[in-house]
């Protein structure tokens, strides 16, 4: 017998281990590329914002069985000094089975926050800034100024004022996460980490 004879690995053996070892070597790659890409910041501009603001509205709410409320036409506004975004709605109030209803305008303020659950920027600390349904509605103003923060928070806590789409969180293969939230004049500049 030749002690010079050797076995050799078959030619489809060396392929699938060279195919092993090349998938493993991308697995680590893209898992590591979470750790090598850092935040970056992505700008919502304003138009962007009332885009999405828009296709939630109209809305219509029943205040303590008291007022048929119909907001429409919101107008979203940024307010960076303040760190705040502000809504303005028209809206058309009426009691319960009367043909009667009184139109006029609404405006509130919160500010902003990244709710990572929801993928979503939402407002917090709503604050009525303005209610005016013209000269002569002194009772309503006041029957609606008493409501309105009740109404305010349930929309501001049902309503995103803005929702990431699942290709707004991926880039180059690693998901990211909104984490931060900064207003400027023209619009807002979120701050997205990687998913570790």
């Amino acid at each position: 017998m030749n002690d010079s004879y050797q076995t050799r690995p078959h030619p489809n053996g060396r392929r699938r281990v060279a195919a092993l070892a090349a998938a493993s070597a991308a697995c680590a790659l893209l898992s590591s590329c979470a750790s090598l890409i850092g935040p970056r910041q992505v700008e919502l501009p304003l138009h962007k914002l009332q885009a999405g603001i828009d296709r939630r509205f109209p809305i219509d709410n029943s205040m303590l069985s008291a007022l048929n409320v119909h907001l429409s036409r919101p107008q979203l506004s940024i307010q960076p000094e303040l760190d705040r975004v502000a809504l303005a709605l028209d809206a058309s109030v009426a009691p319960p089975f009367m043909r009667d209803s009184w139109s006029g305008s609404l405006a509130f303020s919160g500010r902003l926050y990244v709710d990572a659950g929801r993928s979503a920027v939402m407002m917090a600390e709503p604050r009525v800034d303005r209610i005016d349904f013209g000269a002569g509605s002194g009772s309503l103003e006041r029957q609606m100024a008493s409501v309105a923060n009740g109404l305010i928070g349930t929309l501001v806590r049902d309503v995103p004022v803005y929702t990431f789409r699942t290709e707004d969180l991926r880039h180059a293969g690693v998901q990211f996460t909104p984490t931060r939230i900064q207003t400027t004049r023209s619009g807002l500049l979120v701050t997205l980490e990687p998913v570790r």
